[in-house]
């Protein structure tokens, strides 16, 4: 049970219900953290906006890396709801659900290329210690790695992003429902 007031899809009016509606059409389904934001619709149209300039946009890094980097930042943070989510998505890429475990549990473990394992570091120090950047040599492990800086502003967002929704997920008590899991396109 959220910890504030969440009005539920069949209780939806106004520019509210315009949003869920337009959200099922476009996903397939409501989620549980769009919900969360419905005592402020607007917030909920701009926060999909966000995701969708992240997470789908053209960018030098793939989809799947993408999610796999939201996973080790979920993962840090606690964040179950957003690690089974990112998880489902990420397995839609890779097919290999010991390789998504182990992912969860040490990403050392999880058979991830040079630029992936850079990515999952990465991840996790600026989950952990975003001060570390100040004289941080990880952004130049980055660049001789050949990432862009495309890519690097691209996988800052990423963790930054999902650094912010693990916050809303926790703080407020979002669950997931196990049917919520399925049926989104990637």
């Amino acid at each position: 049970m959220a910890r504030i007031k969440v009005i539920q899809q069949g209780e939806a009016d106004g520019r509210l219900k315009e949003i869920y509606t337009g959200i099922v059409r476009k996903r397939g389904k409501l989620a549980e953290v769009h919900k969360i934001q419905s005592l402020r619709p607007e917030s909920i149209v701009n926060h999909m906006d966000l995701y969708m300039e992240i997470m789908y946009s053209r960018s030098d890094l793939t989809r799947a890396e993408r999610e796999m980097m939201a996973i080790v930042v979920s993962v840090i943070n606690d964040c179950d709801y957003c690690r089974l989510h990112h998880a489902e998505a990420l397995n839609h890429y890779w097919k290999d659900d010991d390789r998504i475990v182990r992912l969860t549990t040490d990403f050392t473990n999880a058979g991830l290329s040079e630029k992936e394992a850079l990515l999952c570091r990465f991840s996790r120090e600026l989950t952990l210690r975003p001060e570390s950047f100040l004289e941080n040599s990880l952004i130049e492990d980055l660049k001789n790695a050949s990432l862009t800086d495309n890519a690097i502003l691209d996988a800052t967002l990423v963790v930054a992003y999902f650094n912010f929704v693990n916050r809303i997920v926790l703080a407020l008590d979002v669950k997931s429902d196990p049917q919520e899991l399925k049926g989104y396109d990637f």
